[in-house]
C-alpha cells in the first residue's frame, strides 16, 4: 500500500509516517518507481502507536517494546503487563509531585521561599 492510501486508512498525514519510518516504528520498502510501500497490518499498527501515546507513552518506548509485543506469545497478557508498569510510573510520578505541591506550598509567605527546606528561617538566623 502506498503512503497516501496509509496515510488515509490511519487518519494521519504522510509527513507523520515518514517521521516513524524515519525513527524506526514502521517498516517499507521503495518500489523501483521510488514510491513507499507498506504492508497492510501496517494501519493496525500505526493505530497502536497512536493510542499508546494517548495513554502517555512515549515513540522511544513504543519502539522499545513494540518488537516485543508482537513477537509475544500472548501479546493481550504482554500488553497488560506493559499498562501495569505504566500505571506504577504515573504513581510513582504522582507521589512526587504530591511531595513538591506540599514543599512549594509550605514555603509561601515565607519571606524567603528559596531557603533549603531542613533549615527553617529561624535556624538560620541564629547562627549567622
Amino acid at each position: 500500500m502506498r503512503i497516501g492510501e496509509l496515510a488515509a486508512q490511519a487518519g494521519m498525514t504522510r509527513d507523520t509516517i515518514r517521521f516513524y519510518e524515519k525513527v524506526g516504528l514502521i517498516t517499507g520498502h521503495r518500489l523501483p518507481n521510488g514510491y513507499r510501500d507498506f504492508p497492510p497490518e501496517t494501519v493496525t499498527w500505526l493505530h497502536y502507536i497512536r493510542t499508546a501515546q494517548k495513554l502517555g507513552f512515549s515513540l522511544t518506548e513504543i519502539a522499545r517494546h513494540g518488537e516485543d509485543l508482537r513477537e509475544a506469545p500472548d501479546s493481550a497478557e504482554a500488553l497488560s503487563d506493559l499498562l501495569q508498569q505504566k500505571v506504577h510510573l504515573i504513581d510513582a510520578r504522582i507521589a512526587e509531585l504530591s511531595r513538591l505541591r506540599t514543599d512549594l506550598t509550605t514555603r509561601i509567605g515565607t519571606g524567603c521561599p528559596l531557603r533549603p527546606a531542613e533549615h527553617p528561617p529561624e535556624a538560620q538566623a541564629s547562627s549567622s
